[in-house]
């Protein structure tokens, strides 16, 4: 008998002190992007973070470690919505459906919020290509979003998932969006719709990845849906 999947667990709701830690966290962010933007990070100080910003620079010291650290909360977002996308999956469905309708739909830039995520992305990739302090603050997103992904699609997966095959679906997963959003950078192409968009290119690099894994649907059963 199959065992029974699991429904995955929803998150605990965030506290008054917790939204306005991570809404002041965003201001900094933004505030950190656009004058990365505008300036380059070499000339940008967290001085000028703060004042942009209009914190002060204890405030911005007492969230970030650095003034490239500052923009970790503007590059996690998308995979943060991702994450709660993929979590939310319909019963039934396979691992490799779920991600790759999750991946398209939140590359898919439906949305200001979305699309404006994408476009500072695309500004800090390109200026991270002259600055190895902000290229380690992407790998370190990513790299925490892989972590956090690989319990995700063990609750969709339910017990009998092999733990290999998750965690190499996690890296999969991870590093399709990763590659998708550096070659994007790379490009003019748009943020949605037509060739060399970010969703498009995610899927494709989806397929390549994941296309000799053998993974499980959900409650442990193999096959497709």
């Amino acid at each position: 008998m199959d065992p029974k999947p699991r429904s995955p667990r929803p998150p605990r709701p965030a506290t008054l002190t917790e939204r306005r830690k991570a809404a002041t966290q965003l201001d900094i962010a933004r505030a950190a992007a656009e004058l990365f933007t505008e300036r380059g990070p070499d000339d940008t100080t967290a001085e000028d973070i703060a004042l942009r910003a209009g914190v002060a620079l204890r405030t911005f010291y007492r969230y970030f470690r650095s003034k490239q650290d500052a923009v970790a909360p503007l590059l996690a977002g998308g995979a943060d919505r991702w994450r709660a996308a993929l979590a939310a999956t319909a019963p039934g469905t396979t691992l490799p459906t779920a991600l790759e309708r999750s991946i398209a739909e939140s590359l898919a830039a439906e949305g200001a919020e979305a699309e404006e995520g994408l476009r500072w992305t695309r500004g800090l990739l390109r200026a991270a290509d002259h600055d190895p302090a902000l290229r380690a603050v992407w790998y370190r997103v990513n790299q925490e979003s892989e972590d956090r992904l690989r319990g995700v699609l063990a609750e969709l997966a339910g017990p009998g998932a092999d733990p290999l095959e998750l965690r190499l679906a996690a890296a999969a997963a991870t590093d399709a969006i990763r590659l998708a959003l550096e070659t994007w950078a790379e490009t003019d192409a748009p943020v949605r719709g037509g060739e060399g968009a970010p969703a498009e290119l995610a899927v494709r690099c989806l397929r390549e990845l994941m296309g000799g894994m053998r993974l499980l649907a959900p409650g442990g059963r193999s096959g497709e849906e």
